[in-house]
């Protein structure tokens, strides 16, 4: 017999039973689901990061090269600076010339002094650079100097540089705080035992005038820092990397591309408290009796997500006067911005911009 639409056919009670248990599963597994996803977006997001650090530390918004940089000038322009700068000049400073072989770059020795972020910007104010490369941001004294000469200075950062400190291979220590570096550069720590080491007299290293030592103090608001009086200083770091690894208290700091591969000497990680501390270095540590056949590697993903406390920004230092000097300044920045130039930065030994 035809059932009229009006009507409605009785479910049986083990049919509605299934349902209301169909409905009350399906409820159940969305929320399982839901909450599983809220307690890893988070985790999500950090993998996210560290996996494409380049999303994040770049505003270009889409992929860029050396090519894609328009307003490069054709010609012979100079420029010089800081010692730290070495490894991009060797590798990203070749491509760059490959890639746009209009544009001659021509490095610069200073004249009466070492090769450093101070003597490459008193250069470029004196005329003799087109741009200057700096370890460490502009002084006020410089910027003063500057508008004394009716001139401006610009600084564009495009690399971070980790500043890592190392100690001789047989130290047993499991790191430093800030402070306590501080501390021992400035003879208040003389002892490694006061910093949970052996009982040993610390001996500090340091290359005259080194520009991270501005990092190293950059927590010192309140006054002018000084170095201690037993802090000895050495012209260059491989011979400061000698001279520690020849003393067992021996310590010293520079740029993490510099020592952190060295099989002479330890990198140890630093932190802004003793519970917190990051290696210069990615883990596994290698010791240094597997040296040279396996080298500790930078930790390049602590250096640009902030984590390691004790980093600088690299700078290009140009000149904004509508000339010829502002033009290659800028251009030369903007290559070393692009997702290629960041890249052949990383090749040299130095992370991508935050």
């Amino acid at each position: 017999m035809a059932i009229s639409s009006n009507e409605r056919v009785p479910l049986n009670k083990d049919v509605v039973l299934l349902i209301k248990g169909l409905v009350v599963g399906k409820i159940l597994t969305l929320l399982v689901i839901g909450g599983v996803l809220w307690w890893l977006r988070p985790h999500l997001w950090r993998w996210s990061y560290n996996a494409t650090p380049s999303n994040q530390t770049l505003t270009t918004a889409v992929e860029s090269s050396f090519q894609t940089v328009t307003d490069v000038p054709i010609g012979t322009f100079n420029y010089g600076g800081s010692t730290a700068w070495v490894p991009i000049r060797v590798v990203v400073d070749s491509q760059i010339q490959s890639t746009r072989p209009e544009l001659k770059l021509r490095y610069l020795n200073a004249d009466n002094s070492a090769p450093s972020s101070s003597s490459g910007i008193q250069m470029l104010l004196d005329g003799k650079l087109d741009f200057a490369q700096s370890s460490r941001p502009l002084t006020q004294a410089e910027e003063a100097t500057a508008q004394q000469r009716g001139l401006s200075l610009k600084q564009i950062p495009v690399a971070v540089d980790g500043i890592a400190v190392v100690v001789h291979p047989s130290l047993n220590i499991s790191g430093l705080t800030v402070n306590q570096l501080q501390q021992i550069y400035e003879s208040k720590i003389t002892n490694w035992r006061q910093v949970g080491g052996p009982n040993l007299l610390i001996t500090p290293f340091s290359e005259p005038q080194q520009d991270s030592y501005a990092v190293l103090f950059a927590a010192r608001k309140d006054r002018q820092p000084s170095f201690g009086s037993n802090v000895k200083f050495i012209s260059s770091p491989t011979e400061a990397l000698r001279q520690v690894n020849r003393t067992l208290g021996g310590i010293y700091y520079a740029s993490a591309r510099a020592v952190v591969n060295q099989c002479s000497v330890k990198p140890i990680p630093i932190g802004h408290t003793s519970d917190r501390l990051i290696p210069p270095y990615s883990e596994p540590f290698v010791p240094f009796q597997q040296c040279p056949s396996q080298r500790n590697q930078i930790n390049t993903a602590a250096f640009e997500n902030g984590t390691y406390p004790l980093t600088r920004n690299l700078f290009v230092i140009i000149k904004p006067n509508q000339g010829r000097e502002q033009q290659i300044g800028e251009a030369y920045a903007n290559l070393l911005q692009t997702v290629q130039g960041q890249q052949a930065i990383t090749q040299a030994g130095f992370a991508w911009l935050r």
